[in-house]
């Protein structure tokens, strides 16, 4: 259990250096040939690490190519709204924006899953996208966003990243959907595998729309190193649910703001507003309760699982 949390924590902290090598190249690098880069490369570790789990074939084999490619076009979506939001947002508030997926899964889940929500996790949902509009309220407050959405112009590049970091973290809720429909046939390996395979065609398959680049060697081993960081990080991540449960590890997710903020203003000089530290703390307090709640949940289904033998059959 201990090295679950240790596991998480580490994966928190590669995807934050990851965001933080994203936004070093991208104004040097169209965004498709960063997706590219980061799906690719990342599939030097995670071929690795199924190939030393003995699992590599197993992950290759599938029936349910639709679902793969369903679940990497959404999710590859969201990469790409996440690296234009990190183009033109600190650091710091990108990270906080994204922790608002948890929520929007929440919502996902009753529509297209027909899961019951009850009260309390409705409840956070409420605060935690009120805590969204407080992260925004620069950009709601000047009218820039608000330009942004409307068409009427005026829209900074701020309140553009922002826009685009809030529609990733939407897209990053449904593939979390799609993933929990994938988990019923298929193993957390062949998810991954497809998804970086899937991310890398899209992200190749913009080069005539958005351009291509020979990177120089500087850029050049940032790509590489952004894929491959990726790549251990989700690794580390998929480990650190093998070994501890989904409820206990989720909170620890919010530690990339600590990261976030350190390597912000190390690297670029960015330092969170205090309406992004205010949001940040609303929306973290929501998703914890959420997750408490999944905990919850948890333990009371295993009761009735549990108890299910035992009950008359008639």
């Amino acid at each position: 259990m201990i090295l679950g949390v240790v596991f998480k924590l580490l994966s928190a902290f590669l995807f934050t250096v990851m965001a933080a090598l994203v936004r070093a190249v991208a104004d040097e690098t169209p965004l498709g040939e960063i997706v590219f880069a980061r799906s690719f490369f990342a599939l030097i570790p995670i071929v690795t690490w199924l190939k030393w789990r003995g699992v590599l074939r197993a992950a290759m084999r599938t029936e349910r190519h639709a679902g793969h490619m369903l679940r990497s076009m959404i999710g590859v979506s969201s990469m790409f709204l996440m690296f234009a939001g990190l183009a033109r947002l600190p650091l710091p508030d990108a990270t906080a924006l994204g922790y608002a997926s948890p929520l929007f899964v929440v919502v996902f889940a009753a529509i297209l899953l027909r899961e019951r929500i009850h009260a309390m996790r409705w409840t956070a949902v409420g605060v935690g996208l009120l805590g969204v509009l407080v992260i925004l309220w620069p950009q709601l407050s000047t009218g820039a966003l608000a330009a942004l959405v409307s068409g009427a112009g005026g829209a900074d590049e701020t309140a553009l990243g922002a826009a685009f970091a809030l529609g990733a973290t939407a897209l990053t809720a449904g593939a979390m959907i799609q993933i929990r429909r994938l988990t019923g046939t298929e193993g957390t390996g062949t998810i991954v595998f497809y998804f970086s395979v899937w991310s890398a065609v899209a992200g190749l398959a913009t080069a005539p729309i958005l351009g291509w680049t020979w990177p120089g060697w500087r850029t050049g081993l940032l790509l590489v190193a952004t894929g491959c960081v990726g790549g251990v990080a989700q690794i580390l991540l998929t480990e650190s649910y093998r070994r501890a449960d989904a409820s206990l590890i989720a909170p620890f997710e919010y530690s990339t703001i600590l990261w976030a903020i350190a390597i912000g203003f190390v690297a670029f000089g960015d330092l969170p507003s205090f309406w992004t530290l205010v949001g940040g703390a609303i929306v973290v307090g929501s998703g914890v309760a959420v997750a408490i709640r999944e905990h919850q949940l948890g333990i009371k289904r295993a009761r009735v699982r549990k108890a299910a033998p035992e009950s008359p059959t008639g």
